[in-house]
This record gives structure tokens, C-alpha cells and sequence, in this order.
């Protein structure tokens, strides 16, 4: 069996499941995964959930991620130049961070891409992200916020509470000079643009604002928004991919909207219907294939457009 088909096939069968789950178990995921419950809590309230007379659990447990069979890119693809690095961070958590760096294959020098995780450290759908960048032709960072903690734990309910237990400035400011280090790199072209999912999508944002010029493009997924005061700062071209079923970060977009314009930022934003927050995400079943494909198809010709010298 062709190894595309099979994972191609695996992701099929997760974007089906979600059509079968009850909305009130996704807004229950929605809540454990930003860390207003754990797990057992998650769970718990998920089985007074009735559908049909049946307990929902299963709902909850199908939606936990299965990170094995998600991968879109092998770690060992010919095609990219995959690797550990570790780089000073002044003014961060420990002084130090660490990132999984890839590249095309070939020479470069490349435009650069920084990709942000979620609000847990840098998981495996994230480091298949930054994989999936270096395929077309980018130099990816992912960035392991978890580093000065001891690094991303191997599951997301330890990483999301060694996260929270950051000290959250210093946190963004490793993200912002994890960037910065991406940026300066021989391999890269110093042409740099940043993605980022979640609380990724949220860093996103505050790079745009912090790193004005520096910066020339960014796709936040379903990130918080930064205040109208600080979107003054922006100078990158914005694109924002946006989940119709994602009440708290759509309750914030009216008044990002119209700061954007007020600043005549170069902005777009994509909402995508019938879908979850998290719906890039193919390792459970708020993946949504279709949403996923087309909005990651737009954000890599975003990046082809505003990284090209």
C-alpha cells in the first residue's frame, strides 16, 4: 500500500468521525484543551452526556489526539533536512530554547517560516507542520516553548500544565526570538513569515506587532487577537484562518477587523463553515479535511507571495 494513500486514507476515516460526534463534546473538548479541565474532568462530564440514550464517552475518547497515524511527512523524507537546534534566548524562560529546524533539500539559502504550537509545546502534528513547510520550498523553525520546562513531556495533558506554569511574558519572548534567530540564519533569505495554531496563532499576532518590519507576512489559525492599540505596529500582510464553530476567538475578530482597517493593514481572514477550532489539526476528529487542504493551500501561496525576494 502506497504510504501517502494509507495516512491519506487514516485521515478520511477521523474527518468522518466527525460528523458522528455531538457538538456539546466538542465544546467540552474546546474547554480541556484550553486548560479549564483535565482530563479525567473532560472525561467525566463527557459520560452524563446522552446521545440516543447512549453515554458519550466514546465521543470524548475518539477525540483525543492519535499522533502515530496523522503524520503527512516522514522525519526521514529525502526531500527535507530535518534537525534539533538550540539558540540563545535572552530574556527568557531559562536563556536558552530549542526548535526543530528543517529545510529543503538543496543549497539555499530559503525564505523562512516560524511555526508556532498550541498551547501544549512542540507536539508531533506541529513538528509534521514545519516538515510539510520545508516541502515547499521553506526553512522551518517550530519553536518547543516547553524547552526551559524540559521540553515538550510526550503527551499534550502534562505539556499543556507545564505551559500554563511558564511565566507567560518570558514565553512570548522566546517565541519572538526564535524568530528573530530563524530570520538571521545563513539558510535563510531573511524574507520571514510565521504560522501558528491556537495560543500559536495568539504568538502570531503579537510577532506581527512586535516585529513590525522584520516581519512580512503571518497566518494565525484561530489565535487571540491583539489589542487596536498595538495593531498600529503591524507591517506584515495578515491572513487569519478562522473556524465558524469557535465562539470565544470569533467574539474578538469585530474589533480586530476594524482596527485593521483603521491602520490600512494588508488583512484577509477565511471562515471556514461547519468547522471546530482546531480544524487543521489531523489527528482527531476536529480535523477537518477539506477546510484543512484549502486553508493550507492558501497559506502557502500567502507565504509564496510575500516571501519571494
Amino acid at each position: 500500500m502506497n504510504p501517502e494513500s494509507s495516512t491519506h486514507d487514516r485521515q478520511v476515516s477521523r474527518n468522518d468521525n466527525n460528523q458522528q460526534i455531538d457538538q456539546r463534546i466538542f465544546d467540552l473538548y474546546d474547554e480541556y484543551c484550553h486548560g479549564e479541565m483535565d482530563r479525567r474532568e473532560f472525561l467525566r462530564r463527557a459520560s452524563l452526556v446522552t446521545v440516543a440514550g447512549v453515554s458519550a464517552l466514546s465521543m470524548a475518547q475518539a477525540l483525543l489526539p492519535r499522533y502515530a497515524e496523522a503524520a503527512v511527512v516522514s522525519f526521514n523524507d529525502d526531500r527535507i533536512k530535518a534537525r534539533y537546534v538550540k539558540y540563545p534566548s535572552p530574556g527568557g524562560n531559562s536563556g536558552e530554547m530549542r526548535g526543530y529546524l528543517v529545510q529543503p533539500a538543496g543549497e539555499g539559502p530559503f525564505p523562512a517560516v516560524l511555526v508556532v504550537h498550541e498551547n501544549r509545546g512542540l507536539n508531533p502534528y506541529i513538528e509534521d507542520v514545519a516538515r510539510r513547510c520545508a516541502l515547499q520550498g521553506f526553512l522551518a523553525l517550530a519553536p518547543d516553548g516547553l524547552y526551559p520546562a524540559g521540553g515538550y513531556p510526550g503527551n499534550d495533558d502534562e505539556g499543556r500544565t507545564l505551559q500554563r506554569g511558564l511565566d507567560q511574558a518570558k514565553l512570548k519572548q522566546d517565541m519572538l526570538n526564535s524568530a528573530q534567530y530563524l530570520k538571521a540564519l545563513d539558510q535563510s533569505t531573511g524574507a520571514l513569515g510565521a504560522t501558528g495554531f491556537c495560543w500559536g496563532g495568539g504568538v502570531v499576532n503579537f510577532l506581527a506587532v512586535n516585529m513590525g518590519q522584520d516581519i512580512r507576512a503571518v497566518v494565525p489559525y484561530y489565535g487571540a487577537s491583539v489589542s487596536g492599540d498595538d495593531v498600529a505596529s503591524i507591517r506584515a500582510a495578515v491572513m487569519v484562518q478562522s473556524a465558524e464553530k469557535d465562539p470565544r476567538i470569533n467574539a474578538l475578530w469585530p474589533d480586530f477587523e476594524a482596527a485593521l482597517k483603521a491602520n490600512n493593514v494588508d488583512y484577509q481572514r477565511f471562515l471556514y463553515p461547519d468547522t471546530q477550532h482546531g480544524f487543521h489539526n489531523n489527528s482527531t476528529p476536529r480535523y477537518n479535511e477539506a477546510a484543512a487542504e484549502l486553508s493550507w493551500q492558501r497559506t502557502l501561496e500567502f507565504f509564496q507571495e510575500h516571501l519571494a525576494d
